[in-house]
């Protein structure tokens, strides 16, 4: 069985490294090389991709899809899709999920890797069928974590749950690296017995252990694995596509991959990390078996800092890494990807600076508390809970049940400003309302 080989450089991996600023323009140079190499798919869209081209680099993220599109034509396109949270921080209504998801095919999204922060199956549903919907590859996906109520048994519950759901594959998506090799083999193993779904692996190298666990994975199974090109992997990105390629050449799992296509590849993203090298983050690069403590995703610790770099409280670091894990035990056990891990994270800084437990809550915590996020895979603290929301009574069912349909609300607000110059930019005011106006408005006076 030939390994198949899913390449993030144009998404994850300088998410990781360099804070999701990677141009368009220094893409496309070589999109038609990426695209002949044999992928099974190329990741780069979805994720912090969309917020960040808005909110930093002035690009249009339709725009920027539809160019790769325009290069890459063999292999699929793949972005990842956070749910009901699409590409967002929140929840939105149903309506809004289905123009995203039509509107992210119909301009060359091919595959859709869709996850929920809880593992929540039903924030997951909707985004779900739409994309079966518009006859695109969905990729139904397991957040891994580790914590008490998190099992093997667990994982492969949901992952049935999700083949149910009519999902073409699975992804166990390992955002801190926390996947042993042991547990891989178990993992992916217990999975193939249970499921008939061809079975990605995402990890990243923040712990130094991904390769590994590639390898344990392989041997149990797994049919593809998530790589970046060299000069953007490890740190907190993924292992190094050369290096899996030329670690499997002549074994029964040979990727089927070209060295030399890789190395000249690898070759210009060399030159692109050295163009950004201001944005790489030293703790970012460098692998920190801490993870396994504290179990935070490389993005999230300098996020950290970054607050308290605004709190002139660096100091408190240490302290603010012992606080997540008891944060993250008082509210359940959620995995920390986005957004619970803003979530957990920023209340575990303010615990630490006010120097008292939960005197000052953030807003997002008291929504999580309220169930507006979806359900905690344990029962929260209910003394925790019950001093964060007093007598509120939390809501039981499928959180964007709340939501009523937001298009048609939103288009009036749009036209009146007029920023609606094609479809997709409702899709954008929806998600950011407050960033989307300026940004819209600007590119407009482009492109007249």
């Amino acid at each position: 069985m030939s390994l198949k080989i899913t390449d993030t450089t144009l998404r994850d991996a300088h998410q990781s490294l360099i804070a999701t600023r990677m141009r368009i323009g220094d893409i496309l140079p070589v999109a038609a090389e990426m695209d002949s190499v044999g992928f099974f798919s190329l990741e780069a869209w979805g994720g912090a991709t969309f917020d960040t081209c808005i909110r930093f680099l002035n690009e249009d993220p339709w725009e920027r899809v539809r160019a790769l599109k325009a290069h890459i034509v063999k292999t699929p396109l793949q972005m990842l899709l956070r749910g009901q949270n699409l590409v967002g921080y929140r929840h939105y209504a149903d309506d809004v999920v289905e123009e995203f998801v039509r509107l992210s095919i119909k301009n060359g999204v091919g595959v859709f890797r869709i996850f929920d922060a809880l593992n929540d199956l039903r924030n997951m549903t909707a985004a779900i069928r739409a994309v079966r919907s518009g006859k695109a590859h969905v990729q139904g996906t397991i957040c891994y974590t580790v914590s008490p109520v998190h099992t093997i048994a667990s994982f492969v519950q949901l992952a049935l749950d999700l083949e149910k759901e009519g999902c073409d594959s699975l992804c166990v998506k390992d955002m801190a690296g926390l996947l042993t090799p042991k547990d891989a083999f178990e993992m992916i193993r217990s999975l193939k017995k249970s499921i008939g779904l061809p079975i990605s692996l995402h990890s990243h190298c923040t712990s130094g252990v991904a390769p590994l666990s590639y390898m344990a994975a392989v041997e149990a199974g797994v049919d593809v694995v998530d790589t970046a090109l060299g000069p953007f992997s490890g740190g907190t990105s993924q292992p190094p596509t050369e290096s899996i390629a030329a670690a499997f050449r002549g074994s029964d799992f040979d990727t089927g991959l070209d060295l030399e296509s890789l190395a000249r590849l690898s070759g210009y993203f060399a030159t692109l990390r050295d163009k950004y090298a201001s944005l790489l983050d030293p703790i970012a690069q460098r692998p920190d078996i801490g993870v396994f403590l504290h179990q935070v995703p490389g993005g999230m610790l300098s996020n950290l800092l970054s607050q308290l770099k605004e709190q002139k409280k660096t100091e408190l670091y240490p302290a603010v890494l012992q606080e997540i894990p008891r944060v993250r035990k008082d509210l359940g056990y959620p995995p920390l990807v986005t957004p619970t891990s803003q979530i957990v994270g920023t209340q575990a800084v303010l615990n630490v600076i006010m120097g008292k437990r939960y005197a000052q809550v953030s807003k997002e915590v008291k929504e999580y508390c309220l169930g507006f996020y979806g359900k905690p895979p344990a029962p929260m603290d209910p003394e925790i809970r019950k001093k964060i929301i007093g007598q509120k009574v939390p809501i039981e069912g499928r959180p964007a049940d709340q939501l009523k349909p937001q298009l048609a609300e939103l288009r009036k607000e749009a036209e009146q400003m007029g920023i609606l110059k094609q479809e997709e930019d409702l899709i954008t005011y929806a998600l950011y309302p407050n960033t989307a106006p300026n940004f819209l408005k600007e590119k407009m006076g482009k492109n007249p």
